[in-house]
């Protein structure tokens, strides 16, 4: 099975994105990148030297619906006219901005968050918009976890990889033992757990660091050989970067516990803590991850978990 990377440039701090051509029948687009004019152009060059154009694209799968990732989804649809777009149905960013739900706002307010800063979220989101055309549930076919993407010569099982995003999914050639993860796994950074509404009720927030690392445990018992991600380098030492994350994780639940005070603290001021100088997109990450290892503390009966009328307070357990 031919898996050809091609690099596409994005607007974002992240910097490049990774989209995979998989070059067998059905010709597959794993991710698109953000719809810009220059994504667009590097990704028919990428597809040209590999042979290909747009056109002949039969599948556009998806491993999450953030921005840098399915922008183009609806475009490169279009332009191959016969292409399905595969996305888990527990992803929510496809079809609207991710900030645009009331379940964002009470999620927000929960963590604390200043009514201005929540505002200028959602300003900062709605410019998102620009970077992705939305699909209607009807255009999209649900990736199911264990599922096998029938290729001429094989097969790619996906894996519902959640943590990241809710329905996140990774896609593993079980032939070789190579994995495509988009943002479960990447070589030089942690992904941020973002703080999500829970699909299955939205009123709840989404676990999603204890669900990440369940993930990242599931792809572990793969043993994969090479890891293809969303951003930057191949990965050819999967365990060496499983051991990496826990201990990083282990060392910010340290940090994040010993932020909690007696006269308590909502996950807002727990990420300003953390993440003093954060502006931008990183004021709404600082905050996710600050969410994700209080949750994480809390379901071990770390730290202790109380109501100040809609927002959430931490405290230290009783008797610690």
């Amino acid at each position: 099975m031919r898996v050809i990377p091609i690099s596409l440039p994005t607007p974002f701090y992240i910097g490049p994105v990774n989209v995979y051509l998989i070059a067998e029948d059905p010709i597959t687009i794993i991710d698109t990148g953000p719809k810009t004019r220059q994504t667009i152009e590097a990704l028919r060059a990428g597809l040209r030297d590999a042979g290909f154009r747009i056109s002949d694209i039969r599948r556009i799968v998806l491993t999450h619906a953030h921005e840098d990732h399915c922008g183009l989804a609806k475009s490169v649809r279009d332009e191959a006219k016969d292409a399905q777009v595969f996305v888990h149905d527990w992803e929510s960013g496809l079809r609207h901005s991710r900030l645009q739900y009331d379940e964002h706002r009470v999620l927000l307010e929960r963590a604390g968050v200043p009514e201005k800063e929540i505002q200028w979220m959602r300003h900062m989101y709605e410019g998102m918009r620009e970077y992705a055309d939305t699909l209607d549930d009807s255009d999209c076919v649900p990736l199911e976890d264990e599922a096998e993407l029938e290729f001429e010569s094989g097969s790619l099982r996906v894996l519902h990889t959640p943590g990241h995003t809710p329905g996140s999914c990774s896609f593993l050639r079980e032939a070789d033992r190579t994995l495509i993860a988009g943002d479960c796994v990447l070589k030089r950074i942690t992904p941020n757990p973002v703080l999500s509404p829970d699909p299955l009720d939205p009123s709840r927030r989404f676990p999603s660091l204890a669900e990440y690392m369940v993930s990242l445990a599931r792809l572990r018992e793969c043993s994969p050989t090479l890891v293809y991600g969303g951003h930057g380098d191949t990965i050819r030492d999967y365990d060496e970067l499983f051991h990496r994350y826990f201990r990083a994780f282990q060392m910010r639940q340290a940090q994040v516990i010993g932020l909690v005070k007696t006269s308590g603290v909502t996950a807002w001021e727990v990420g300003q803590a953390m993440f003093p100088g954060a502006d931008d997109v990183h004021r709404f990450l600082a905050v996710s991850e600050a969410v994700a290892h209080l949750d994480l503390a809390h379901s071990e009966s770390k730290i202790a978990l109380e109501l100040s009328g809609p927002t959430e307070v931490y405290k230290p357990v009783s008797g610690h």
